[in-house]
């Protein structure tokens, strides 16, 4: 009988009659130097080559590379209007809340979003909703507005520790993230509702028209949902006298400069 070395490679990997498992991790990392000793010095370095970038690229794709504030995210990213994933931890403000970037794979078993206030602390992106404005809640001593609470209940429905998409559109001077919001819920999972959409049509915002204002590709489909909401006095609209949350501002702080 041949020596057990001899035996074919699936009986010495998987359990021929002589196999010796202990032997067979030693066998195999011994194996291994030989194969490359032997190798051509040109498949050697194709491989490097070939394997490392594929590596760091797999570990791209695990991972990903989060963004923690709006402050970590780079131009370019605005400028192509990037698409990027996370979760809605707080809602701030009838109109923006912040976001827990998750890139990559692996959220929910193999990674975890924080959840204590210590732990998000510095970690979050503070999302302006694009394209709408909510009415004014009461702070920087201005009274609030109207609809202001209903219109963050609002939001808080339908948007917290939902997972969502953002459509970057640019950083504003509040060092906010400008961006449309997508949400998918299940079990419709396919179907993305535009958060901004979704306010208009409630009655719970108006469209936002002053400085900095920023609308994709979107803008026919918010005005046609703001006409909508108007006619039939949903919301803020059911209101005698409507006041836009940016002349609500100018009134009472000067130049209307609050965020």
């Amino acid at each position: 009988m041949g020596n057990k070395d001899d035996l074919p490679w699936w009986q010495t990997w998987f359990g021929g009659k002589e196999h010796d498992e202990s032997n067979v991790l030693e066998r195999t990392m011994k194996a291994i130097p030989e194969e490359i000793e032997k190798a051509p010095i040109g498949w050697t370095v194709a491989a490097a080559a070939i394997g490392i970038p594929a590596a760091f690229g797999l570990f791209r794709l695990i991972v990903g590379k989060r963004y923690p504030t709006a402050a970590h995210i780079p131009p370019q990213a605005f400028a192509k209007s990037q698409k990027i994933r996370g979760k809605v931890v707080s809602v701030g403000d009838s109109d923006n809340f912040r976001v827990f970037h998750t890139p990559g794979i692996g959220w929910g078993w193999l990674r975890n979003v924080p959840t204590t206030r210590k732990e998000l602390k510095d970690q979050t992106l503070h999302v302006r909703l694009a394209g709408v404005d909510a009415p004014e809640g009461a702070h920087f001593g201005m009274p609030a507005q109207p609809f202001s609470a209903e219109a963050k209940d609002w939001l808080t429905n339908l948007s917290l520790n939902k997972k969502v998409h953002l459509e970057l559109y640019s950083r504003d001077r509040y060092d906010r993230v400008v961006a449309m919001a997508h949400l998918r819920t299940w079990p419709f999972y396919w179907i993305r509702r535009n958060v901004s959409l979704e306010m208009l049509k409630a009655g719970m915002a108006s469209i936002y028209t002053s400085k900095g204002a920023e609308y994709g590709k979107y803008l026919a489909k918010l005005e046609k949902a703001e006409q909508q909401a108007q006619r039939r006095k949903k919301g803020i609209w059911s209101q005698k006298d409507f006041v836009d949350p940016s002349i609500h501002k100018k009134q009472f702080l000067r130049g209307g400069d609050a965020p």
